[in-house]
Parts: structure tokens; C-alpha cells; sequence
């Protein structure tokens, strides 16, 4: 409980590389999330060093890309300045790991009923693995960022990684250099119904 009460997502970040033994311990604690028919659709890619560079030049590439394609889009600008700042923040941190579903293919693939089903479950697993690797951070005195603004530049990320998996998203892990206050929660009763 305390972890969860304690993570924050971060923002800033220190230049203290992560060691490989604590991404290890938070990587094992993501693969032991509960997940749809054990199916277990998770990957991880680890970027640090010149790897994460050339990684996030794709995702800059891409994210240009879709500013001028949407342009002309209502809140386009909005949501796409959001996208910069968070892929500033993917420079500042010492590592970034990549989330892929083996199981999923580009959202821009019309799918059938039952593969849509199969994607949403396996979405809910691997968000719970998310999670786990989150609070494993928090307690290792880690902080993390849990980051969607990858799908701004979803064809450029999948092509620079080579892979043809669903790319999920990313986490952005380091030593916090901040100490955020806990954001505004609904209030209990706002969100939970007895029937």
C-alpha cells in the first residue's frame, strides 16, 4: 500500500544511470502480472545510451510528421505540444522501455470482433504488468513515467524498433529529480456504486 500511495509519475529526472539489476527486478515483477488466458502478451525493450538517442530521433521524426498532418485538426496543437514535452522528458531520463503486445498489430489493421476482444484483454494484461513495474520502482526509490504520446508516432517507433507487435506504449524510468504532490483523486463515492 505504500507504494501505491507513494508513486508519482515523474517529470524530471537526474542524470544517475539506472543499474541492469534494478530494471531486471522491475522487469520480473512486471512479467508476474495476472494476464487474459495467461497468454502473457507482454514485451519489454530497454533503451539507455545511444540506443534510447537514436530511438527517441524516430519518435521526433514521427511526432514532426503528425504535426503536419493534423494541423488543420481542432486540439491537434494541444495534444501534440503535450507529445514534445513528454518526449523531452523521455531525453532527460537515463532509460526508456518500450511496451510492445506480441499479440497486437497496428491499430491502423481493420480487425475482426473477436480479435478486438482478444486486443482489449490483452491490453488490461499488459497494463497490469505496467503497474507492477511502476510500484517495483517506487519501492526500489525509482521514479517512472507511464507514457501513451508514443502513439504520435506510432509507424516510426515500430519501424525503428523492427518489430511488427502492437507498440503500446513506453515507461521512462530514472532517479527523480522532483518530489510532485499527489494529483487530485475523485472522491470515493464518486466512483463506486454498491447495487
Amino acid at each position: 500500500m505504500d507504494q501505491i500511495k507513494d508513486r508519482r509519475s515523474i517529470r524530471k529526472y537526474s542524470s544517475r544511470p539506472v543499474d541492469k539489476k534494478l530494471t531486471d527486478e522491475i522487469l520480473s515483477a512486471a512479467i508476474l502480472a495476472p494476464s487474459a488466458k495467461n497468454r502473457q502478451p507482454w514485451k519489454f525493450i530497454v533503451y539507455s545510451g545511444s540506443s534510447k538517442n537514436e530511438l527517441l530521433t524516430a519518435m521526433e521524426k514521427g511526432l514532426t510528421k503528425t504535426k503536419e498532418e493534423l494541423a488543420h485538426m481542432p486540439n491537434s496543437e494541444y495534444m501534440l505540444s503535450d507529445a514534445f514535452n513528454t518526449l523531452k522528458i523521455m531525453k532527460e531520463a537515463p532509460t526508456v522501455i518500450i511496451v510492445l503486445n506480441t499479440n497486437g498489430s497496428s491499430p491502423f489493421t481493420d480487425i475482426d470482433h473477436f480479435a478486438r476482444i482478444t486486443e482489449i484483454c490483452d491490453s488490461l494484461s499488459i497494463g497490469a504488468a505496467i503497474e507492477n513495474m511502476l510500484l517495483k520502482a517506487t519501492e526500489l526509490g525509482l521514479g517512472t513515467l507511464w507514457i501513451a504520446n508514443t502513439s504520435f508516432a506510432y509507424n516510426e517507433l515500430v519501424s525503428y524498433i523492427g518489430t511488427t507487435a502492437q507498440l503500446i506504449g513506453a515507461v521512462a524510468l530514472g532517479y527523480a529529480d522532483e518530489a510532485p504532490y499527489p494529483r487530485p483523486r475523485k472522491s470515493f463515492d464518486e466512483v463506486v456504486e454498491y447495487r
